[in-house]
């Protein structure tokens, strides 16, 4: 089949191409995703952009705090995110500290009622983790590998953007033909790739 006249939303084209039915399947998990999001949002009084920043700060350090790092992480303006920031801090769900690193950005920090809406909004996907844990290790590790190439390959085709994943990183290298990493000083097994690493260091070029 020719991918260039294949449309994966066509029963046919699926019918005949499992590549096509990959992506289709891809298609509706994420619209699923979106589902999930959607009606935790709605639970809390919260739009789903709300959820995913307050979920952000929750779970990564200070150096990614700011408005202008969330516009990155979720494709979105500056004049957007901080609109989302502005509501946040109307409802109480997070403050804006002084940056000692950089004068001209402000960090943001949950609050109290933040962390605690954070951790009741967090679970909505927990669902995924249900369907999954049946799957042997090998099949996890052969979805994770599958996963995280194409996850790269997007970002490399700039449709997505901060992977702070290992095929990104300063740190990762090859040695003897295999994945490394420098700064861990171990080789890179498809067990050890990480999506979102906290000593991430981003390529620069």
């Amino acid at each position: 089949m020719n991918t260039t006249d294949t449309i994966p939303f066509n029963p046919d084209d699926q019918n005949n191409s499992n590549t096509a039915m990959i992506i289709a399947a891809l298609e509706r998990i994420g619209e699923s995703f979106r589902v999930m999001l959607w009606e935790q949002a709605k639970e809390h009084g919260l739009s789903p952009i709300q959820v995913q920043s307050i979920l952000f700060l929750h779970t990564h350090d200070e150096s990614k705090a700011t408005v202008t790092y969330l516009s990155k992480e979720f494709n979105v303006t500056k004049a957007t995110m901080s609109d989302v920031v502005k509501v946040l801090s109307e409802k109480k769900l997070l403050v804006k500290k002084d940056n000692p690193a950089d004068t001209r950005a402000q960090v943001l920090k949950l609050t109290a009622l933040g962390k605690k809406m954070a951790s009741a909004t967090g679970g909505f996907a927990n669902n995924y983790l249900r369907y999954l844990e049946p799957l042997s290790d090998r099949q996890k590790t052969s979805l994770k590998t599958v996963l995280l190439d194409m996850i790269y390959n997007l970002y490399k085709d700039g449709i997505i953007t901060m992977q702070r994943m290992c095929f990104t990183c300063v740190h990762y290298a090859t040695a003897n033909n295999k994945p490394f990493c420098n700064l861990l000083q171990i080789t890179l097994t498809p067990d050890h790739l990480r999506l979102d690493c906290p000593e991430h260091v981003q390529q620069v070029g």
